[in-house]
């Protein structure tokens, strides 16, 4: 079931954006709108830094990775 949806009090700068950014796919302002909610609210939830971190491989020993210059 389809709702109805109001949004007051947008600045006209954003309102004008909107226009363009709707003519310039050939559609109305009000079917951006929808398209903007739409693919705002359906995209995937990002992941955390701390899963980012976790799926990566475990290569490597933590030494490959020292940059510090060690005189001898």
């Amino acid at each position: 079931m389809a709702t109805n949806l109001v949004v007051r009090n947008v600045e006209e700068d954003v309102a004008l954006a909107l226009k363009q950014v709707a003519a310039s796919h050939g559609r109305s302002a009000e079917a951006e709108h929808r398209e903007i909610l739409r693919s705002a609210l359906r995209r995937p939830p990002r992941r955390s830094l701390a899963e980012v971190l976790a799926s990566m491989p475990d290569v490597g020993e933590d030494s490959d990775f020292d940059t510090r210059h060690h005189a001898t």
